[in-house]
């Protein structure tokens, strides 16, 4: 029989024993959740401004996520990419009729759909007669994941740390500055990859001068330009993808975090020659696909396409960046260097070496989780459903933390 604990002291405890100790936990076992709140095993009740790291886009426990989940379990919850099922086709429609994409590959995790990305752009460099293109450009500061080609891809030594020799066919570049990537780009380059919102690096959105050209160069070149919306998609920027924003459309694209609402799932889209790249036999996975990931990722994209989600993403994230100029900053001009984001990726750079002892008094004063990242970036990714009211209680629990801590 599985033992079930008691209370929240039980299961951290027990994690404490058995969890590999690869991640740094809050002292919290969030037991259940509703809406935009989720729940320990004590009852105490949370305000979730992480919402699973951008994944809780409908929150927690939608109806139409809840609905979902229990016809599945009465129907099929996996079958070989051997066949076709339904909701990946549905999934696939979706997201071509909403984008500019034509074809969409499926991953398990955003670590895997930009593995698959760049699978992608050194083939379609040999099928096009050039088999010396094999590196790929990415940004310094960037977060592609943690396999070891995109811990590579991943420009940041921190994540590189402990895992060398990396694989070769890298270069790093400034994120929003197009000189620095035209001046690494040689006869070698296969593709440029970048996040058009930096996530893990401190919530920077890129400009639109800088996407614009890294367009105009891959057209130059005759190679591949890659986006990682593995974060910012899934209508998390008030647009179903962040790239629709600037109006710049890459050859191929990474989804992932929020398309499943919480169940694993990545996705490559792609359009024209790109589309056409990855033939039988040179890249799959044995779930990737499935129809339970792809039964919620249809549902998913359903409710935020149709339901007015994106568009209360776009409103609410606005609000969120109004209250925090009119509010944090002008309470705490001295420790605030900069409020930006896009939609409901929001971050506050702060003039202090660390964000957490903020994040640690929201937590304990205010049961208000949110995040640090990039060492002093407090970064809110809220689930999209997010209202006014909401936000006000989030900027509160900033604002007096930041009091309190006499900054």
């Amino acid at each position: 029989m599985i033992e079930k604990f008691k209370t929240n002291a039980e299961v951290i405890e027990n994690g404490d024993k058995y969890l590999y100790g690869n991640h740094v936990r809050m002292p919290l076992s969030i037991e259940r959740g509703e809406g935009a709140y989720v729940f320990d095993k004590d009852g105490n009740k949370y305000l979730d401004f992480i919402g699973g790291i951008a994944v809780n886009g409908l929150g927690h426990c939608h109806p139409a996520i809840v609905k979902c989940l229990e016809e599945r379990a009465h129907t099929i919850l996996h079958c070989s990419n051997y066949f076709y099922n339904e909701p990946a086709v549905q999934t696939a429609k979706l997201i071509v009729e909403n984008s500019c994409f034509d074809k969409v590959l499926f991953a398990n995790s955003g670590a895997e759909a930009n593995e698959g990305q760049i699978k992608l752009a050194r083939k379609y460099a040999k099928d096009h007669g050039h088999p010396e293109r094999f590196v790929v450009i990415t940004m310094k500061n960037s977060f592609h994941g943690r396999t070891l080609a995109t811990c590579t891809a991943t420009g940041q030594y921190a994540v590189h740390r402990y895992f060398e020799p990396l694989p070769s066919g890298f270069r790093y570049a400034e994120f929003n500055n197009l000189q620095s990537v035209k001046d690494i780009m040689d006869e070698y380059v296969c593709a440029i990859l970048t996040e058009p919102v930096q996530g893990e690096g401190g919530v920077r959105p890129a400009s639109q001068e800088f996407l614009q050209g890294l367009r105009d160069l891959c057209d130059e070149k005759g190679i591949l330009l890659m986006f990682d919306e593995v974060q910012v998609g899934s209508g998390r920027t008030g647009k179903l993808f962040a790239h629709q924003n600037y109006g710049v459309e890459p050859d191929t694209c990474s989804m992932a975090k929020a398309l499943g609402s919480g169940v694993p799932i990545g996705a490559v889209c792609a359009r024209g020659e790109a589309a056409k790249t990855l033939t039988p036999g040179t890249h799959g996975s044995t779930f990737a696909g499935g129809p339970l990931a792809c039964a919620l990722a249809a549902t998913t994209l359903d409710v935020m396409i149709n339901d007015g989600v994106i568009e209360n993403s776009r409103k609410m994230g606005e609000y969120f960046r109004k209250q925090a100029h009119e509010i944090i900053e002008k309470n705490h001009p001295e420790a605030v260097n900069e409020i930006r984001g896009l939609g409901l990726i929001d971050g506050i750079q702060l003039n202090k070496p660390s964000g957490q002892p903020v994040v640690d008094l929201c937590f304990k004063d205010s049961n208000v989780l949110i995040n640090n990242t990039n060492g002093n970036v407090l970064r809110f990714v809220p689930p999209l459903i997010v209202n006014e009211e909401e936000i006000d209680i989030v900027i509160k629990a900033v604002d007096e933390a930041m009091t309190k801590l006499g900054w």
